[in-house]
């Protein structure tokens, strides 16, 4: 029986670090990865590997690195059945969003994982997590034609995942979808939740626009704080973090900052900041104002989504503001409930 085909691409991040003199933790090849998980040697898919040409802290992640990335994953897209990216965990959500936005009628599985312990740990949780990650990304039984992330026996959907913890060892979260897989003696799908394969043709798309902020609110914020984002001459479109189901601050000079942007073309985008449920503009009085202001609801999209689908429309889209903000509205790969 022909065997399945899978690539692992490596980025960095703690799984595959290891201790210098000092104690600070540092990436090393990934022959010296599957050295640390026999079991790799046995399996009944065929693995092959590829090492991006500067291994990184994933804090250090950015768009130049999320189209290298893309590009490895292109040029072998027809010679593999799976892949599985190999990243840390601080920017992992980010990444998994913005790759799911970059490839369009995707029909293969792509799955980030990680760990929170080095491989060279005696406790670490990245064996199980790159087995039953490659398990998923090569299996005949079910396919997966998403970008998802796979933590602790469970797979998400890439673009409604949150990094949760920085302790335990399930790290990732997706709040207001379930996991699309589960793993224990076997691996459950659940085929409903998963997105339809394509049967277009790929297409792989590479432009970012990063023009962009992210603006907390909270309590006390200045006008000064509000505006030294807001007022940035630069800026294309930021994502508001908001109160509950999208409220904001209602005195004047707030609306009139955020009016002031929409009116300059800047998008902004309303972002619950909890870490469950929807904004709902005009639910209550506290958001009515922003959104007659001209701010775009988000709906229940995670922050890293929302954040790098505006790089991702912007990017696409530069000279067209009425597109970017009528494609923002719309779930492009799942990653909001319309």
């Amino acid at each position: 029986m022909k065997h399945n085909k899978v690539l692992i691409i490596y980025t960095g991040g703690t799984i595959g670090m290891v201790q210098d003199d000092n104690g600070a933790l540092h990436p090393f090849a990934l022959e010296r990865i599957i050295d640390a998980v026999p079991q790799l040697r046995h399996a009944s898919y065929d693995i092959d590997s590829h090492q991006l040409s500067r291994l990184i802290d994933s804090s250090n992640m950015n768009p130049t690195v999320w189209v290298e990335i893309a590009d490895a994953i292109e040029r072998e897209y027809d010679n593999y059945d799976g892949f599985v990216v190999l990243h840390g965990t601080d920017t992992m959500a980010y990444t998994a969003s913005a790759l799911s936005f970059m490839f369009e009628h995707l029909a293969k599985p792509i799955v980030l994982t990680g760990s929170q312990l080095p491989l060279g740990m005696l406790r670490s949780d990245g064996r199980e997590n790159i087995i039953c990650a490659l398990e998923i990304a090569s299996t005949h039984l079910f396919t997966i034609p998403e970008v998802c992330i796979f933590f602790q026996s469970r797979l998400y959907r890439g673009n409604r995942s949150t990094k949760v913890s920085a302790e335990e060892f399930s790290a990732f979260d997706s709040f207001n979808y379930p996991s699309l897989a589960q793993a224990g003696i076997s691996i459950n799908c659940r085929n409903e939740l998963v997105l339809p394969r394509h049967t277009l043709p790929l297409q792989v798309h590479k432009h970012f626009c990063t023009d962009v902020a992210i603006l907390k609110l909270y309590p006390g914020i200045t006008e000064a704080v509000a505006r030294a984002i807001l007022d940035l001459p630069s800026l294309r479109g930021i994502v508001l973090e908001t109160y509950g189901s999208g409220n904001a601050p209602t005195e004047p000079w707030f609306i009139n900052a955020v009016r002031n942007a929409v009116d300059r073309g800047v998008i902004v985008i309303d972002v619950t900041q909890c870490k469950s449920g929807s904004v709902e503009l005009c639910r209550y009085e506290a958001s009515c104002d922003i959104s007659q202001a001209g701010v775009i609801g988000g709906r229940d999209i995670t922050v890293e989504a929302a954040i790098t689908k505006l790089m991702f429309l912007l990017g696409q889209y530069p000279d067209d503001r009425e597109k970017v903000k009528k494609l923002f509205t719309q779930s492009l790969r799942g990653e909001m409930t319309i």
